[in-house]
């Protein structure tokens, strides 16, 4: 019995030490006592790309090329809410008759404004109607208008022309020249160059007006009186 206890002690004494062996070599191998630093801390994060970073055109110049038939039909969504005939009552909002140029949150149908739009203060113009109708709420802040606001420029300033057609007809702004436009207009535009020629020109007049001049003539009286 004492034998076969020191056999079964011996032998787990025996895998203790091989477990603790063998841990201590794979500790060395591995390194896990001594974690190695990556080259670069931290991670990687990359960064979203800032809104409006590829530039297209501005609001103006699309507006300057803005199609009312094209706005009309997508004012269509809007005509639940509002009209746009002169003198129509109004809606669930104003009715927008003339609305481009007259007062922000003011109206002309006896509307009930919010106070977020009616203490906006300004006027309708294209760039304001632009921004209101990007997003409203965030245009005005607390309007009651729901509308989530039209994301596409072209849809905007087509439906802004079209708004414009219909009692306002203020002149839509002129196109921004793009820098490779202006850039063309410069190069083309004459300048004050160093005039040569024009001098060579001048030169070549005068060299051949004292050329071609009439030569005086000896006089055979005087060869005679000599």
């Amino acid at each position: 019995m004492t034998d076969r206890f020191n056999t079964i002690a011996g032998w787990t004494l025996f895998s203790g030490v091989v477990a603790l062996g063998l841990s201590i070599v794979s500790g060395m191998y591995f390194h896990a006592d001594k974690p190695e630093a990556p080259e670069t801390a931290g991670y990687p994060v990359q960064a979203a790309e800032e809104e409006g970073g590829d530039a297209g055109p501005s609001f103006l110049q699309v507006l300057a090329t803005a199609d009312p038939a094209a706005g009309e039909k997508v004012f269509a969504k809007c005509t639940s809410c509002h009209t746009i005939a002169q003198g129509a009552a109004n809606g669930i909002g104003p009715n927008l008759h003339g609305v481009v140029g007259e007062a922000i949150g003011k109206g002309v149908g006896g509307f009930a404004f919010s106070d977020a739009l009616s203490s906006h203060g300004g006027n309708w113009t294209f760039d304001e109607l632009n921004e209101w109708l990007k997003s409203p709420r965030a245009y005005a802040p607390g309007t009651k208008m729901s509308f989530a606001g039209l994301s596409s420029i072209e849809d905007r300033a087509n439906v802004i022309a079209y708004l414009n057609a219909n009692g306002s007809n203020l002149p839509l702004p002129a196109p921004e020249a793009s820098p490779t436009e202006a850039a063309a207009e410069g190069a083309d535009a004459p300048g004050e160059g160093p005039g040569v020629a024009e001098g060579a020109a001048s030169d070549t007049v005068e060299t051949t007006g004292a050329a071609g001049a009439e030569q005086p003539v000896p006089s055979t009286n005087a060869a005679v009186q000599n």
